[in-house]
């Protein structure tokens, strides 16, 4: 990525968060054994992650039959672009630690508590019987004990520890970037244009797409016939609310109007 000033950016555990927040779905891995998809992750006050996967897998089998000892895996998050590019992976989340079972007379009040900060209708689905149907996935509640966490994005790889990431916060936007993002590469191409005449000469050979949005700035992707490059435009200062946001934006483009000028009336 090209930092076009220096100004500051997310952390990286800010970004993890804000990939935990936006991720839709999630794979753990375990040696041996099929991934297994993990609707539900969360992040919990403790340090643990609290993953689901399904109640008559492998997955779930095998560590019941671990007991206390657990079982070592890995939870893998991915963060899709919110557009249809030609790379559409912004990152990638590896969580490593032992998987535990939860106890079934916890298992109601942790539900309770990931459904207060994180109403997933996954959690739903959290049955220790088996599924009524082939279409009606059960899931076991488990929980990870973490060792490590990396991130990975087109900058490189980084390991984040845990107090830090217990320490960040997701982006303040992060729930609604998708349909900002979506909404401005299909109905507000000027807004786009405008960013990307900010770039350097040598970066704008190639179509400009917006591939993210958050309180320090914007993240554009080119997409040249030399590859793909991701530049993020910096905010003057972080923005914490949707009205700092809109004069970010606009100071940006270049827009004199909220910026302590008005238009001119005739």
């Amino acid at each position: 990525m090209t930092e076009l000033e220096t100004k500051a950016t997310p952390t990286t555990a800010e970004r993890i968060r804000s990939a935990f927040a936006r991720a839709g779905g999630a794979m753990l891995a375990v040696e041996g054994l099929e991934p297994a998809e993990s609707p539900v992750h969360h992040l919990l006050d403790d340090g643990s992650f609290a993953i689901t996967v399904p109640v008559d897998g492998a997955v779930a089998h095998m560590v019941v039959s671990a007991g206390a000892a657990g079982v070592q895996a890995v939870l893998e998050m991915t963060d899709y672009a919110p557009l249809p590019l030609r790379e559409p992976v912004r990152s990638l989340v590896w969580i490593r630690g032992r998987l535990h079972d939860v106890p079934s007379g916890e298992v109601s009040a942790l539900l309770d508590l990931i459904a207060a900060e994180d109403p997933n209708p996954a959690l739903l689905q959290v049955n220790s019987g088996p599924a009524d149907s082939e279409k009606d996935t059960r899931y076991a509640l488990m929980r990870l004990e973490i060792d490590s966490v990396v991130a990975a994005d087109s900058t490189g790889a980084e390991s984040v520890g845990l107090s830090a990431l217990l320490g960040a916060r997701p982006d303040p936007f992060c729930a609604m970037e998708s349909c900002w993002l979506q909404h401005m590469d299909s109905a507000h191409r000027e807004v786009v244009d405008r960013l990307a005449s900010r770039l350097p000469s040598s970066l704008r050979r190639g179509r400009v797409r917006p591939l993210g949005l958050d309180r320090y700035g914007v993240q554009l992707r080119i997409e040249g016939d030399d590859g793909d490059h991701d530049v993020r435009l910096p905010f003057a200062k972080p923005v914490d609310d949707v009205s700092g946001l809109s004069q970010a934006l606009r100071v940006l483009m270049g827009c004199p109007f909220l910026n302590g000028l008005r238009a001119r009336r005739l």
